[in-house]
């Protein structure tokens, strides 16, 4: 069980939500998230947890994995209708977890999407500011399968790393999860109960047009 009422806890994300919803710069906020992350993870990664959840953690790799699907489809075919008229241009797609709190993040407080909003803001978490890991760059990929994409294409297929490897070894996490936990500032408890993302699209020309969908 994570203990979301840890007086530790408590205190850095009332630091984090104040200092990040003022309008001067703080020099220390990914500091602030990185310590938050650790005192969740300490938490989460102790084996009972992990057991339990494990299915939410299964759950999120799944539909992380449907949404990159969706993604590197609908690049492709963007990019195939535009070359067409265009030859030259360039298409970068990228995958965002979703800006609203999770709906089915066990903890809910009135106070939680300022979290979130800190959590997701490439300023503080600078990681992230691709998304949830490297950027789909077309023609640069365009021979880049979808198992290569997401890191299935190499022994083993299990991007496990950090957590329980023996809980874990069937899991077949791919390697955005891998990303997400052990490169951004996100804790594991934050986005394993996520199953909404947000894609965009940037086409690269002599003027530069992007389009975001969910």
């Amino acid at each position: 069980m994570i203990h979301y009422d840890d007086h530790a806890l408590q205190l850095i994300e009332s630091e984090i939500r104040s200092t990040y919803n003022t309008d001067a710069d703080y020099p220390q906020s990914e500091l602030l998230l990185d310590i938050r992350r650790r005192l969740l993870n300490n938490q989460a990664l102790m084996r009972k947890n992990q057991e339990e959840l494990l299915p939410y953690i299964i759950a999120f790799n799944d539909a992380l994995r449907d949404a990159l699907k969706h993604m590197y489809d609908r690049a492709h075919g963007l990019y195939h209708q535009m070359s067409a008229i265009q030859p030259d241009i360039e298409l970068i797609a990228k995958c965002y977890l979703a800006n609203n709190y999770p709906l089915l993040h066990p903890y809910q407080e009135e106070d939680r999407q300022d979290l979130w909003d800190a959590l997701c803001d490439s300023g503080w978490n600078q990681l992230y500011d691709d998304g949830v890991s490297f950027p789909l760059v077309l023609p640069r990929d365009i021979k880049q399968s979808f198992d290569a994409l997401i890191g299935m294409d190499c022994p083993p297929p299990n991007w496990n790393e950090g957590l329980d490897r023996e809980l874990t070894k069937d899991c077949h996490l791919i390697q955005q999860f891998h990303h997400l936990f052990e490169h951004t500032k996100f804790a594991i408890t934050d986005f394993i109960f996520c199953r909404d993302f947000v894609f965009e699209y940037s086409i690269i020309t002599e003027e530069k047009t992007t389009n975001k969908e969910q």
